[in-house]
């Protein structure tokens, strides 16, 4: 089973986060769907997260992940020297979330939202729930 990456689909820093996991994922083991989409709200539900998550979420092998940790565990299947970064897992997760939060809540401040998505490829729409 593929693991699935929930992105909020109005900010650029996760559409940027998107589109580098697209590039990086060569064997193609990331699903994706927006927070906003009917999909997303199906699977936040199904796994218990508040409709209103502030977080980056990643559900694998049957387990949601958000904040640092979903970010650690996607890099850990990324292609390359991208996996060492998952290294930093060790790093407790008070301190790791502590980062995440703070760009989490100045996200929009900071890079803004998205007018418009960018339209995936072919190949790309086919990883889209």
């Amino acid at each position: 089973m593929k693991s699935i990456v929930l992105f909020d689909g109005e900010c650029n820093v996760c559409d940027a986060s998107v589109q580098f996991i697209l590039k990086h994922d060569g064997q193609g083991y990331f699903q994706f769907a927006s927070l906003q989409s009917e999909s997303g709200q199906t699977l936040l539900k199904q796994y218990d997260i508040p409709p209103a998550t502030n977080s980056l979420v990643l559900i694998d092998r049957g387990k949601a992940y958000t904040q640092s940790t979903a970010a650690l565990k996607i890099a850990k299947n990324l292609d390359s020297l991208w996996k060492w970064c998952y290294s930093a897992i060790l790093i407790p997760p008070p301190i790791r979330n502590c980062a995440y939060k703070i760009l989490a809540n100045n996200r929009y401040k900071w890079f803004g939202k998205k007018e418009m998505c960018l339209l995936p490829t072919n190949e790309q729409r086919q990883r889209f729930l």
